[in-house]
């Protein structure tokens, strides 16, 4: 669990007793519903983020016109810049 051994987790057991006593599970609570409040927070900002990139990638896609390769159907496509392979005989 959380890449600790056991023997990790005892002792932080045991030195979580002795720090808190029996105010352990007040400690508990309190830090489970901290941490799932930051964890909210953390949605929250992930949810937003989404929002302004789906935003941004929607004005982008409706600012570039839709590509055609040609504009009028009677011109030929470009030929390759580079000489046609022949193999040798």
């Amino acid at each position: 669990m959380f890449g600790l051994s056991p023997f990790e987790l005892a002792v932080i057991g045991v030195i979580a007793v002795v720090l808190f006593g029996g105010n352990l599970p007040e400690v508990a609570r309190k830090f489970g519903s901290t941490y799932s409040q930051f964890r909210r927070s953390l949605q929250d900002v992930q949810q937003q983020f989404r929002q302004v990139q789906d935003e941004a990638s929607r004005a982008v896609s409706m600012d570039t016109p839709p590509s055609n390769s040609y504009d009028d159907e009677d011109e030929e496509p470009n030929e390759p810049s580079a000489p046609k392979f022949t193999p040798p005989e």
